[in-house]
């Protein structure tokens, strides 16, 4: 798979936990070695959100939050600047249609705006993206 993607924070997530892995989410990562993913302005504070969470389970270290967001500064992640009016209205838009949150909403707008396939573990996503006919990147390609 060498074309630009959506990837959601669900796929991101597996990377960082060896009990969440998944070939789906590995080959999403080999991509990466030829591709571009976008996310929404959103993704930075949910990445940190999940790393807190975890920490706070003992879970993860703070070393390991520290070396996770390390290599994932090295992806080719490119975070999707958007403005809060748009945000706020067309985004939110999209979560009432699908009923997603506005995080998970977010992805599916960015898809949609871009013309992108999108990479996702969450289910509700993956529906959602059907419906409205997004690509998704499957785990064998």
């Amino acid at each position: 798979m060498s074309e630009n993607f959506v990837i959601d924070n669900s796929v991101v997530m597996a990377w960082c936990f060896k009990d969440e892995t998944s070939l789906y989410a590995d080959t999403i990562l080999d991509s990466l070695e030829k591709a571009i993913a976008f996310v929404p302005l959103i993704w930075p504070l949910e990445v940190g959100n999940v790393l807190l969470v975890a920490e706070r389970k003992k879970r993860l270290s703070e070393a390991d939050s520290t070396r996770f967001i390390a290599l994932l500064s090295e992806l080719p992640i490119i975070i999707e600047q958007e403005a809060p009016e748009r945000m706020i209205k067309e985004i939110l838009a999209v979560a009432r249609e699908h009923k997603l949150s506005s995080y998970d909403a977010s992805y599916l707008d960015l898809a949609m705006k871009k013309g992108l396939p999108i990479a996702t573990l969450d289910k509700n996503l993956l529906a959602a993206a059907k419906r409205s006919q997004v690509p998704i990147i499957k785990g064998n390609s």
